[in-house]
C-alpha cells in the first residue's frame, strides 16, 4: 500500500474521501456519514501524494493553490472538515508533517516569531495591505476583521459583529470624558462605536497604511475627526495615558518574545486606575508553532499564544487579571459567513487577483474555520486593571451594559 493511501486510511473513518490518482486508479476511504459532506479528489500530477505526505497542511494547500488537487465533488471546506473532523483537538488528533520536517519548521518559526519592530510594518502591510475591494466583498459594512460575537448561532455577521463591540465596550465600562487607545485599530469601527456609544475620546493606531486611510476617512465622513483620531504608528512609540485601551486581533502579531514588553508599555500608558482588554486568538494546551501555509502566504510573523504565555507576559507587572473569557465556538461561525460571502464574490476576487489567489483564500478560510470548530483554537478576551477597585466586585455590571448598548 502506498504512503498517501496508508495516510488516509489512518485519517478518514467518519465520511467517504474518493481519490483519483494521476494513473487513473481510484480508491476510497472512510464510510459515509451523515455529519460530513462526502468528498472526491483527483491528482492531476504524481508527485501530489508525496507532497501531501511529507507536509499535509502545506502540501494539499499548494496543490490545491496550483490546480495539481482538483476537487470535484464537494468543495475545499468540504475537504478539510472532512480532514479535520475525523481528528479533533480534544482526541489528540491533528495532520502533523513528517519529524525531520517538523522540527525544521519549529526552528523556522521561533526564530520568525522575534517581531522585530522593523519587521512588523512589513508583516501587518502583507495582509492588510491587500485591496479594500476584497475585504468589501467579504467582511461586514463596518468590516470587523475579527472574531464575531454570536449569542445566537442563527444571526446575521452584522449582528454578531456589533455585539462582539458591545460585549467589549460594556466590559471596559467606558464613560464620557475618558481617554480611550484602541491599539491594532483596523479600519477604525471599534474606535468610532466607542466614541459613539460613550462619548469618549479615542486614539486608533495601526500600522497598515491602507487601515489608515479608511478609518480616517471614516472619522471625517462621521464628522468626529476632532475626537476619534487615527495614527500610523507602533504602539511601543507611543506616550501619554489613557484610561482604557483596547485592542481586538492584534496581539496575534506581538510575538511572544515581546509579550513582557507589550504588557508592560500597556500598564505605562493607562492611567492609575485604567483597564485594558485584550482580545486575541488563543491556542488551547501549551505553547506551540503557527503551521507554515498561514506563515507563508497569509500571516507571516503571526502566532496564536497559549493561554499560559498570555499570563507569563503579563506576571510581574502588578496589572490585576479581572476577567478573562474564552469564545470557543465563536469564530468558527464567523469564519463560515466570510467563506460564503468570498465564494459569492469569486469572479471579483477573481478578477481583483487570480485563480490561484482565490483557491489560496477559500484554502485559508476553510482552514482556519475547522481549527476553531474541531481544531485547537479559540478566543481569549482578558482584562487587565492596575487597581483592584476600579471595576465592580461583579460581572454583573457587563450584562448591564451590554443589553443597554444593544437595546
Amino acid at each position: 500500500m502506498a504512503l498517501i493511501d496508508r495516510f488516509l486510511a489512518r485519517f478518514v473513518k467518519r465520511g467517504q474521501l474518493t481519490v483519483t490518482y494521476a494513473d487513473g486508479s481510484i480508491k476510497s476511504f472512510g464510510q459515509p456519514d451523515a455529519a460530513f459532506t462526502d468528498v472526491a479528489i483527483r491528482f492531476a500530477d504524481r508527485s501530489v501524494p508525496g507532497r501531501i505526505v511529507r507536509h499535509p497542511a502545506l502540501g494539499a494547500a499548494e496543490a490545491f493553490m496550483d490546480g495539481t488537487l482538483i476537487i470535484e465533488r464537494g468543495d475545499v471546506r468540504d475537504l478539510v472538515n472532512l480532514l479535520k473532523g475525523n481528528t479533533p483537538w480534544e482526541d489528540g488528533g491533528g495532520l502533523n508533517p513528517s519529524l525531520p520536517i517538523k522540527l525544521l519548521d519549529t526552528v523556522v518559526h521561533r526564530v520568525d516569531r522575534v517581531n522585530m519592530a522593523r519587521r512588523s510594518k512589513k508583516n501587518v502591510a502583507h495582509h492588510y495591505d491587500l485591496s479594500d475591494r476584497l475585504y468589501d466583498l467579504f467582511l461586514d459594512a463596518d468590516r470587523q476583521y475579527s472574531c464575531a460575537y454570536f449569542t445566537d448561532p442563527a444571526n446575521s455577521l452584522e449582528q454578531a459583529q456589533a455585539d462582539k463591540k458591545a460585549h467589549i465596550v460594556a466590559k471596559l465600562a467606558i464613560g464620557p470624558g475618558m481617554r480611550v487607545l484602541d491599539i491594532g485599530c483596523g479600519w477604525g469601527g471599534m474606535a468610532l462605536y466607542i466614541h459613539a456609544k460613550t462619548g469618549a475620546e479615542v486614539l486608533g493606531v495601526t500600522l497598515s497604511e491602507e487601515q489608515l486611510k479608511v478609518a480616517r476617512r471614516r472619522a471625517e465622513d462621521a464628522g468626529v475627526a476632532d475626537k476619534v483620531t487615527f495614527e500610523l504608528i507602533d504602539y511601543r512609540a507611543l506616550t501619554g495615558r489613557f484610561d482604557r485601551i483596547v485592542s481586538v486581533g492584534m496581539f496575534e502579531h506581538v510575538g511572544p518574545a515581546h509579550y513582557k514588553a507589550f504588557f508592560r508599555k500597556c500598564r505605562e500608558l493607562l492611567t492609575d486606575d485604567g483597564v485594558m482588554l485584550l482580545h486575541t486568538i488563543g491556542r488551547m494546551g501549551g505553547p506551540g508553532v503557527t503551521d507554515t501555509f498561514t506563515t507563508k502566504y497569509i500571516f507571516p510573523g503571526g502566532y496564536n499564544p497559549a493561554l499560559s504565555e498570555i499570563v507569563r507576559g503579563y506576571e510581574g507587572l502588578k496589572l490585576f487579571p479581572t476577567d478573562i473569557e474564552v469564545l470557543r465556538v465563536h469564530y468558527a461561525l464567523t469564519i463560515d459567513h466570510w467563506y460564503d460571502r468570498t465564494v459569492t464574490a469569486k469572479d471579483q476576487i477573481v478578477a481583483l487577483y487570480d485563480e490561484r489567489f482565490y483557491r489560496m483564500w477559500t484554502f485559508y478560510l476553510a482552514g482556519a474555520a475547522a481549527a476553531f470548530r474541531t481544531g485547537g483554537m479559540v478566543n481569549y478576551q482578558i482584562q487587565l486593571s492596575r487597581s483592584r477597585l476600579t471595576l465592580p466586585l461583579t460581572r454583573d455590571y457587563m450584562i448591564e451594559g451590554e443589553r443597554a448598548l444593544r437595546g
